[in-house]
């Protein structure tokens, strides 16, 4: 599969994850707020959604893919996005009926909407722009987030190759003192093994002097006598 078809697959599975968002809206009470927070989340991903559209068919255009495929295959893409631009238009006009049915939703509760310094004055398609401009730039938090936390990931993993070094290091310097430990320890009973045999061969001499000078002795006083 190539890159374009796989960027495909992943803007189809947005447009499916946006479809399954407002089939289970439509299931939930008017007034429900898990509601709201899930036409909120499919509108973000239909943004995403027609942005990868957008991609793709850049893409399309493009010299270096379109003269890489025939007229068929060409074709059958360009349909393929043309089909995916429909259904995503749909869920565009479910989405914005939805988010309308919950304002007046709201309205009818006897619940106004909170204005802020951001939403005063505006319009609805005003404010439909703010949102949009409020979801670009959740997105852009989402993603420095995101990048801040692969740079954490890979200070961690550097620190943990760090730490793995460092007690190879360690258990390759407990070895070496073992092994000097033991050397010490044959060399230390050689050495006591030299000084006892060094000790009985100087025992040894000292008896055989005393031997003579008793001997000499007593041939000294046979002559005297």
């Amino acid at each position: 599969m190539d890159s374009w078809l796989k960027e495909f697959q992943e803007a189809l599975q947005l447009a499916d994850d946006i479809e399954a968002g407002v089939e289970e809206r439509n299931k939930l009470p008017a007034h429900s707020s898990e509601g709201t927070r899930i036409v909120s989340a499919s509108r973000r991903k239909l943004t995403r959604l027609n942005t990868k559209l957008d991609r793709l068919d850049s893409l399309l255009q493009n010299p270096p893919l379109r003269t890489s495929l025939n007229e068929k295959e060409l074709y059958r893409r360009q349909d393929m996005l043309l089909s995916i631009r429909l259904k995503s238009k749909q869920m565009s006009a479910s989405l914005s009926s939805l988010q309308t049915a919950n304002r007046a939703n709201l309205l009818e509760g006897g619940i106004t909407p909170v204005e802020t310094n951001r939403t005063q004055g505006l319009e609805n398609s005003g404010l439909i722009s703010l949102q949009r401009q409020i979801m670009r730039e959740q997105d852009e938090d989402l993603e420095s987030l995101e990048s801040t936390v692969l740079s954490t990931k890979h200070i961690a993993l550097a620190v943990n190759e760090e730490l793995d070094l460092h007690t190879r290091l360690l258990d390759d310097m407990d070895k070496d003192a073992d092994v000097t430990n033991n050397r010490l320890k044959a060399a230390q009973k050689k050495l006591g093994f030299l000084n006892k045999n060094a000790g009985q061969g100087w025992s040894l001499v000292t008896m055989c002097i005393l031997m003579v000078v008793i001997v000499v002795l007593v041939l000294i006083l046979f002559k005297l006598l």
